[in-house]
């Protein structure tokens, strides 16, 4: 038998959807829908008055040398980001996985930095490396590793992808461990008695079995360090030394706030939306069909 909700009245179901809709309409489509009328405006330079000029904000940004510079630092920090963070928090899934003395007070401490903001972890990644006091800084000089992220574009880039890589290793290590929990061990039991090793067992049933969660992860990941790693750069970097871990969305900060220069912002604002849409898009086209629920 077939039980629906039924309401009692017609007007209950859209009066208990409009404050969630009120608030998605306010916080998203609203300014989604100022930016996209922005990024076909051009202002003067006291904000006074506007002129529609079409598509030159677009036009002048995809000849700007410096916005292609900052889409190819964008590709490679947020594919790298995504990497290092899914595979370290997958590493510590499987090990916290298993039956270990006070489990649950190490999967507590494997969580707790997802708490923390990302201008605090970019604090805390700064001095750890910093080259004049930072403990991590003079273990690597130590080593003879000429050490200053402040002077090294290469190394500025290597340290914010540590930073927001540590920062959300936690969040995917809550869904990674939940997914191995949800693993019948019964699996894992009649493969071992069959004469499959630990590694060829996460190869060829785990894995398999976490691509739901993975394919999660990865189009989540992606949208985390195309947007909300504007903190660690600006605690951090500021998009330095000389415009070496200049992101995007960066980008559009310091055309906006900075500079002043709304038309311009708005019109990477939207580039951006529709990059990460288009990512999105394709993940789901090319990753769905490998995927096994």
């Amino acid at each position: 038998m077939d039980r629906r909700v039924v309401f009692p009245n017609r007007l209950l179901p859209y009066l208990l959807l409009a404050p969630q809709l009120a608030i998605t309409f306010v916080f998203f489509y609203w300014p989604a829908g100022q930016a996209l009328r922005a990024s076909f405006q051009r202002q003067d330079a006291f904000g006074l008055r506007s002129e529609f000029v079409w598509f030159e904000n677009f036009s002048d940004l995809f000849e700007d040398p410096n916005w292609r510079d900052a889409a190819v630092n964008t590709l490679i920090f947020s594919a790298s980001v995504a990497f290092l963070a899914m595979a370290g928090a997958l590493l510590l899934a499987v090990m916290a996985d298993r039956d270990l003395r006070a489990r649950g007070a190490w999967r507590t401490l494997l969580i707790w930095p997802y708490a923390l903001a990302p201008a605090v972890a970019a604090v805390l990644w700064g001095f750890m490396f910093d080259p004049s006091i930072g403990m991590a800084a003079h273990a690597l000089q130590a080593l003879g590793i000429a050490w200053d992220w402040k002077l090294n574009g290469t190394q500025a880039m290597l340290l914010v992808i540590m930073a927001a890589a540590w920062k959300q290793v936690s969040y995917n290590f809550i869904f990674f461990l939940a997914g191995l929990q949800a693993i019948p061990r019964s699996v894992l039991e009649a493969a071992s008695i069959d004469g499959a090793g630990a590694t060829r067992r996460f190869w060829t049933i785990v894995f398999p079995l976490l691509s739901p969660t993975t394919f999660f992860l990865l189009s989540v990941n992606l949208v985390y360090a195309f947007f909300d790693t504007f903190g660690i750069i600006h605690a951090l970097t500021k998009g330095g030394p000389g415009k070496a871990t200049e992101t995007l969305i960066y980008r559009a900060y310091l055309d906006g706030v900075v500079n002043l220069n709304l038309g311009a912002s708005s019109a990477q604002s939207v580039v951006l939306m529709l990059l990460v849409i288009g990512l999105t898009a394709l993940q789901f086209r090319a990753l769905d069909k490998k995927v096994h629920y």
